[in-house]
């Protein structure tokens, strides 16, 4: 019989999407988890989390393309079939429209990745002790 799933580690951890949004440290809420667009802090100003301890490498990225990516060519063949535009128009608009949102999404992905990380205490990939 399969384990349970483990209970979340941080149960007082600040809300998910006030991370993602306000980028905002997971621990205490203040507003330093960012020293740039995308780029983390090195650690909270506040109460001293180091964000440099979480590793969120680039999955937010490879979220992103992929959701974004399935939404831009539903709605590129949407386009097509309901009015056949020149193939220019396809570039003008699906290019653009896809490195944007992907950019200005991207922030909020790294802070909401960060936060999961933090409330139920990630770390690097390790195995279990398995009995013989």
């Amino acid at each position: 019989m399969p384990e349970p799933a483990p209970e979340p580690v941080v149960a007082d951890a600040v809300p998910v999407l006030d991370s993602a949004f306000k980028g905002t440290c997971p621990r205490c809420g203040a507003p330093s988890l960012f020293s740039g667009w995308v780029r983390f802090a090195e650690r909270c100003s506040s109460c001293g989390l180091d964000y440099a301890a979480f590793n969120v490498g680039d999955g937010p990225a490879a979220f992103l393309t992929l959701i974004v990516g399935t939404i831009i060519v539903v709605l590129s063949i949407a386009l097509e079939l309901a009015a056949s535009p020149p193939i220019w128009l396809h570039l003008l608009l699906w290019i653009p429209l896809t490195v944007v949102l992907v950019v200005f999404s991207l922030r909020w992905a790294k802070g909401a990745l960060l936060a999961l990380e933090y409330r139920n205490a990630a770390r690097e990939g390790r195995l279990k002790d398995r009995a013989p």
